[in-house]
């Protein structure tokens, strides 16, 4: 009697979708030598090749075409098990989670904690990133889910909206006091360069200061309020990060009659191979976000 075994299955789809076992592996958390076992004991069980090797790479046979389609019932019928009839307690496994600082700084840790209370045997790996880097994490299957600046325009990407975050400019406390002669020609501190938020800062600036205009970057948001804690420039920032610093009177806001439009972060996830506990997590962090207290304001 023929068994076939499902991460054969999966392994069989994974080779397929990314076009080789080396990112295949990758994408199971695998070694290369092991997914490399799974495909020849999988031939071994059904008596066929599946795959042609070739010095250009891995094409699939005529019964490796047709075993595509199986394979895919099986591991849309081994989704639907684990989303209707697996205890959320008995679910192992790592979910590798890529987020923008802001999110870190945020309410990520609300998110993994309450993934954890629903799976605890769940290994959660994390990724803190600009969100162009967690973009080609995602597209290169090198994490589960991106909780980046969004959405993603990619057909195969799935894209689950949060709450934005409102900006705010921010200086330090004594000079904030004289809001309306803040100078603009200050040292603005912002978002790393390659962001979408340094981009639409840099040509607010420009229109409205001019090109002189000196612009410090920073992948760090918390190194951000600290110096203009210090006064060494002002800063236009999330108010959920800023509030907590304004309540203790480490720096104040100021108008000076514009601000950026709010952040839109999304979390988004590959739509194949289907992951219920994916799905899940996006979910999860849509709930988070909007419990977070800044939201509720």
């Amino acid at each position: 009697m023929t068994r076939i075994n499902m991460e054969q299955l999966r392994t069989f789809l994974a080779v397929v979708r990314h076009g080789g076992v080396r990112k295949a592996a990758v994408v199971l958390n695998l070694t290369q030598p092991a997914a490399t076992a799974r495909i020849k004991n999988l031939e071994d069980t059904l008596g066929c090749e599946l795959f042609d090797r070739q010095a250009g790479g891995m094409r699939l046979t005529k019964r490796g075409e047709l075993l595509i389609a199986h394979a895919e019932k099986f591991e849309h019928l081994t989704e639907l098990v684990e989303r209707d009839v697996v205890d959320p307690d008995g679910v192992e496994g790592r979910l590798r989670l890529g987020v923008s600082d802001t999110i870190a700084q945020c309410w990520l840790p609300d998110l993994v904690a309450r993934l954890h209370a629903q799976y605890p045997r769940l290994e959660i790996e994390l990724n803190v990133d600009i969100s162009l880097q967690l973009r080609e994490s995602l597209m290169n299957r090198e994490i589960d889910l991106a909780i980046l600046l969004g959405p993603i325009s990619e057909h195969k990407v799935n894209n689950i909206e949060l709450p934005g975050f409102d900006l705010a400019w921010y200086a330090a406390v004594s000079r904030a006091e004289h809001a309306t002669t803040v100078d603009l020609q200050r040292p603005v501190l912002t978002y790393a360069r390659n962001t979408r938020p340094y981009r639409e800062l840099k040509e607010m600036l420009f229109e409205r200061v001019g090109p002189d205009v000196s612009i410090f970057t920073s992948s760090s948001l918390s190194a951000c309020f600290r110096l203009i804690e210090a006064d060494l420039g002002i800063a236009v920032l999330p108010r959920a990060l800023g509030q907590e610093y304004v309540a203790a009177e480490r720096i104040a806001e100021f108008d000076p009659g514009w601000v950026p439009a709010p952040l839109q972060f999304t979390a988004s996830y590959l739509g194949e191979p289907k992951s219920h506990l994916i799905e899940t997590a996006a979910k999860m962090a849509l709930e988070v976000a909007i419990e977070y207290p800044s939201y509720k304001k």
